[in-house]
């Protein structure tokens, strides 16, 4: 009978109102984030992973286009390429939708974790935070930054309370330094803290000995994390490729998401709501933050103002600011009904759980079968089948968001002009890739400058129109997605 009573409490705690909305709004989250592999550069990423696999190596100088073959390269997410290649081998493009999506949430349930008040409140803030990144989700390197970030606020902020756990950062720092160089996030975080800290003892809104001793952590927290950066393939070329990476041109000018967001598309209309949201409740509440939680949301807004793919930085900043500034206000406590404990309401949420995680399990499923279709949507899937059938006979100028998937189709037998690697090619290269897709200046120039014998580009694209009536050139193979063109060489045209 006490067991019996023990098991039935259980069931009840577990499938109260406040954990059954918890579950809903991350099982939902996972289906929000459940999308098809449509990034451009996933293809390069997975043929790294492959090349590694094959070599034993991490490449250092580019192998997959002949116009920076041998150029120096830094493959800083070697240790993702691997992973996404292993994953793909294992459980295919399924395998990648799911795990990127339970990544995804998993961040996500870490910034809830972070949210004061209310279950309620903390969980639809969270939910809207997530929909403000949409726009860099995907099966992406990225990904796994913002779970390491969400993560290594989660332990910045509890450290506090528990110093030891700041001796957790340098092992993680070794991990994301190999994953992806969004590692000078954690970097840039712990100096935030710091100095947020520093000036809250100057202030005199902390104790100081309590302060002296986080700040000391803090430090050698920092000092460790700055030591363990080169033990990376790169060694300390990685200290300076970030700070590179921000101030390349070449980036800002040809990467969408180095780009500041354009509030004129709905796609960011989140971040514009989130963003004001937080100006208003700053103004209409009359609690303080503390001076390190605003040294973060400035810094955090201007970095989502300035790149799309800062996004997520802003809204790990500013959500847990808004719910501590909301539970402030009493109307905004949410309480559970004393009928809560009612028989019929654990009946009722067990059916709403299980209907959420049915309806999230055919729309994965559904996912999963379209890939096939999305990635024939988006990519020139029957122009390289055509390619392999028909091997080049020179090099081959591709359109600049194809680059990734030639390569994962046709590398070592082709290399391309260009991919998705804006970082190895530069303002030079990319500016020369931009004028003849764009059939600006002498853009002839550059066919002849290469030699290319083959071009494979959208069939409305402007050097498609130009090639069409181009002496020297003939329409190879044509389709709705793409058309490829062959040089004619003088004794053929003859």
């Amino acid at each position: 009978m006490l067991l019996a009573r023990y098991h039935g409490d259980l069931v009840k705690a577990l499938l109260s109102t406040p954990r059954v909305f918890i579950a809903v709004v991350f099982i939902g989250l996972v289906g929000m984030a459940t999308r098809n592999v449509v990034d451009p550069d996933v293809w390069w990423h997975l043929k790294t992973g492959e090349y590694i696999a094959a070599h034993r190596n991490v490449p250092h100088t580019d192998p997959f286009s002949y116009t920076r073959a041998g150029t120096p390269w830094i493959a800083h997410e070697w240790l993702t390429d691997l992973m996404l290649y292993g994953i793909y081998r294992a459980a295919g493009w399924g395998g990648l939708i799911v795990i990127f999506a339970a990544i995804l949430s998993a961040a996500f349930f870490l910034l809830f974790l972070r949210c004061a008040g209310s279950p309620y409140i903390a969980g639809i803030l969270t939910l809207f935070g997530a929909w403000a990144t949409a726009p860099v989700w995907g099966v992406r390197p990225q990904v796994l930054s913002l779970f390491l970030a969400s993560l290594w606020f989660w332990i910045l902020e509890r450290s506090e309370r528990n110093q030891n756990l700041l001796w957790w950062t340098p092992p993680m720092m070794f991990l994301w330094v190999n994953l992806h160089a969004g590692f000078a996030l954690g970097i840039a975080l712990l100096v935030l803290f710091l100095v947020g800290e520093i000036l809250e003892r100057v202030l005199g809104q902390q104790t100081v000995e309590p302060s002296n001793l986080h700040i000391r952590t803090l430090v050698a927290a920092l000092v460790l994390n700055l030591l363990v950066v080169p033990l990376n393939s790169y060694g300390t070329c990685m200290y300076a490729y970030p700070l590179d990476t921000l101030r390349s041109k070449a980036m800002q000018n040809y990467i969408l998401e180095w780009a500041s967001p354009n509030f004129h598309r709905i796609g960011y209309c989140p971040l514009l709501i989130l963003m004001l949201v937080t100006v208003g409740l700053l103004a209409w509440s009359d609690a303080r933050l503390r001076v390190r939680e605003m040294l973060l949301l400035v810094v955090g807004a201007f970095a989502a103002l300035s790149a799309i793919r800062m996004i997520p930085l802003f809204v790990l900043i500013a959500v847990p600011i808004i719910s501590k500034l909301l539970q402030q206000n009493s109307a905004s406590r949410l309480r559970v009904s004393p009928r809560a404990s009612h028989f019929s309401v654990p009946v009722l949420n067990a059916g709403i759980l299980l209907l959420m995680a049915t309806f999230v399990g055919f729309h994965l499923d559904r996912i999963i079968r379209r890939q096939p279709q999305s990635e024939a949507d988006h990519f020139p899937t029957a122009g390289v089948d055509f390619l392999e059938t028909h091997p080049v006979s020179g090099p081959i100028f591709n359109h600049y968001d194809w680059g990734g998937y030639l390569i994962w189709r046709l590398y070592p037998q082709t290399k391309v002009f260009i991919d998705g690697r804006a970082d190895l090619y530069g303002e030079p290269r990319l500016q020369q890739f931009a004028e003849t897709y764009q059939l600006k200046h002498d853009w002839k120039a550059t066919l002849a400058q290469w030699g290319i014998a083959t071009i494979i580009v959208p069939p409305d694209s402007a050097l498609a129109t130009g090639l069409r009536s181009a002496f020297g050139w003939t329409v190879s193979y044509e389709d709705s997605k793409a058309v490829i063109f062959s040089k004619v060489h003088p004794e053929r045209a003859n």
